[in-house]
């Protein structure tokens, strides 16, 4: 028998319900408290990291080679990471990506977000399923010293996402323009100079490739910050408004966004919403939100289209969801998710108006869905 000692554990997380799971710290050093969730995505940790969406959660991964393709610019989804940390199975390895810039291990430590490798991460997934998204404490020592009943009493003390309006901490200070297209080999990101539609997006939480699936459907884009009004949107004679993602709770943020989008919806200037934006499209509309069990976060998620009979694989990140039996009369069900049925997508009947609860841009994910920024610009062509 070796008589070696066991390493002693760098990192510590702490659930609610005093369930403990120990680790290997790795980034920044410190304690965070937050929502647990899982992701089932095989690629893009970088692109979930620096998601706006993932504001107030720490993000389990359940497939464990995070950090070999180490990190990038050109990938962050926004300036800085968003999720307050992330728990993986194994400790990531050297990189070994010809894009790479950096190891995920010193971005992560740069950015000042936690990691915590060396977990049974099927078994939290479990326990995320069967109880539902629990609050964590989360916690990386070098000496691995952890007053276990403070950072039990931290995840307790945390208030959760109901009723909390994140958009307004992610949401851009001031108005910009996006002309940046898709990533396309090899010239990498180019520029939309010829565009055909002016659309103004509303910025929740957008992600920088939703910008450029917009940019590169042909559309020239004015980006205003969650707290834009119907005045602010039309001043500025929009072909187009888009309704981006972000996180927290849909009815808390609706407060100041669903005004501003009835009034929009009070003309025929076709709308186009992903993930939150669908939802507050839903909340505009008059339907009602509830939050979920443990959320859809992956990059495999069955989708179908009523409209079509098709099926496509989505990339999802969203832990609520609007509910498909308060849909008003003159607002359609078009995709539903075949995990569990919950409401994918809407359609306003007469009027050019549309969303889904996925993410049609991937990044990370497939590219089934792009079709529906070509649906978005073809909307904008026949309203001349």
């Amino acid at each position: 028998m070796s008589d070696q000692l066991t390493p002693k554990p760098t990192a510590c997380l702490a659930l609610a319900d005093g369930t403990l799971f120990y680790g290997h710290g790795f980034g920044a050093t410190g304690q965070t408290t937050a929502e647990l969730c899982f992701n089932t995505a095989m690629t893009g940790y970088q692109e979930i990291m620096t998601d706006p969406s993932y504001a107030g959660q720490v993000v389990t991964f359940t497939f464990p080679h995070i950090g070999n393709t180490g990190v990038t610019p050109e990938d962050d989804e926004t300036s800085d990471p968003v999720a307050e940390g992330m728990i993986v199975k194994w400790d990531p390895t050297n990189a070994s990506n010809w894009r790479s810039t950096e190891e995920l291990t010193a971005w992560l430590e740069r950015r000042g977000r936690i990691g915590m490798g060396g977990v049974d991460t099927r078994r939290l997934t479990r326990a995320i399923r069967q109880q539902g998204a629990p609050h964590v404490a989360l916690a990386h020592d070098p000496e691995g010293n952890f007053d276990i009943e403070a950072l039990v009493a931290a995840a307790r003390g945390f208030s959760g996402l109901e009723g909390l309006d994140l958009a307004k901490e992610v949401t851009c200070a001031q108005s910009y323009h996006w002309n940046e297209m898709r990533w396309a080999w090899p010239e990498g990101y180019s520029e939309q100079k010829d565009a055909k539609h002016k659309v103004v997006a509303i910025d929740y939480g957008a992600k920088r490739n939703i910008l450029r699936c917009l940019a590169s459907a042909g559309c020239d884009v004015t980006v205003l910050p969650a707290s834009a009004t119907a005045e602010d949107v039309l001043a500025l004679n929009p072909d187009g408004v888009f309704l981006s993602n972000g996180p927290g709770d849909p009815a808390a943020t609706g407060v100041y966004a669903v005004p501003m989008i009835k009034g929009v919806l009070a003309t025929d200037i076709p709308v186009f919403g992903i993930c939150l934006g669908h939802q507050m499209l839903a909340l505009a509309l008059g339907a009602k939100t509830i939050k979920m069990n443990h959320g859809h976060h992956g990059a495999n998620h069955p989708v179908k289209d009523y409209e079509t009979g098709k099926v496509e694989i989505t990339s999802m990140n969203h832990g609520f969801a609007v509910d498909t039996q308060t849909l008003p009369e003159g607002v359609t069900e078009t995709h539903v998710s075949l995990f569990d049925g919950s409401n994918c997508g809407l359609r306003v009947k007469d009027k050019p108006v549309f969303s889904v609860q996925y993410h049609p841009e991937a990044s990370p994910g497939p590219q089934d869905s792009y079709y529906l920024f070509e649906r978005f610009a073809a909307a904008m062509d026949a309203r001349g």
